[in-house]
C-alpha cells in the first residue's frame, strides 16, 4: 500500500511522490538498484526494508515514474535530552534521472514534514565526493556543521 502524496511532471517526467508502506519484488529490485547506487556496500534485504516501513519514527519516501521507483529518501524523527532531532537518510536518484531536480523535490518534501515536529533540529551527512547534492543541500538551507562524524559497526 502505497500513500500517494503528490504528482508533478518534472523537465517533461510525470512523476509521483509517495510514502511507502509495503512492498512489492520489483519494488524491492528498485530500491536495492538505488542503494547499490548511493553505496557499493549497500546490501538491502527484504527484512531490513520491512523493518524500516514497520518503524514509526521512519518514513520512507519514494519517487515513482509510472510504476517505476526512480528516487527514495527517508526521514528519522527522534528526542533526545538536547530536543528533537530528526535526520534525512539514504537520498538517491537514480542515475538515469539526475539533474532533473527530482532530489530537490523529495528532500523539501521531508523539510516540510519535519516542519511539522517544530522546533526540531534536521540533520542530513552527504560525502563530499556527491557533489551535486552537496549543492542541492546548501541551496535549501542546511549548512555545513563543523564536528567530527563518527561511526562504529557492530555486529
Amino acid at each position: 500500500m502505497l500513500r500517494l502524496i503528490m504528482t508533478k511532471t518534472i523537465d517533461t517526467l510525470q512523476c509521483s511522490l509517495e510514502r511507502l508502506q509495503d512492498f512489492s519484488s520489483e519494488e524491492f529490485a528498485d530500491l536495492s538498484n538505488l542503494m547499490c547506487q548511493l553505496s557499493a556496500r549497500c546490501q538491502l534485504t527484504t527484512a531490513h526494508l520491512q523493518a524500516v516501513i514497520d518503524d514509526p519514527n521512519a518514513h520512507l519516501y519514494v519517487v515513482r515514474q509510472g510504476v517505476r521507483i526512480i528516487a527514495c529518501a527517508t526521514l528519522c524523527v527522534f528526542c533526545s535530552p538536547t530536543g528533537r532531532k530528526a535526520s534525512i537518510e539514504d537520498v538517491v536518484v537514480h542515475s538515469d534521472f539526475r539533474g532533473k531536480h527530482l532530489g530537490r523535490w523529495i528532500v523539501q518534501h521531508l523539510i516540510n514534514q519535519a516542519q511539522q515536529w517544530a522546533p526540531i533540529d534536521l540533520h542530513l551527512t552527504s560525502r563530499p565526493a556527491r557533489i551535486a547534492a552537496n549543492e542541492l543541500y546548501r541551496s535549501l538551507g542546511f549548512r555545513q556543521k563543523e564536528t567530527n562524524c563518527y561511526t562504529l559497526s557492530l555486529v
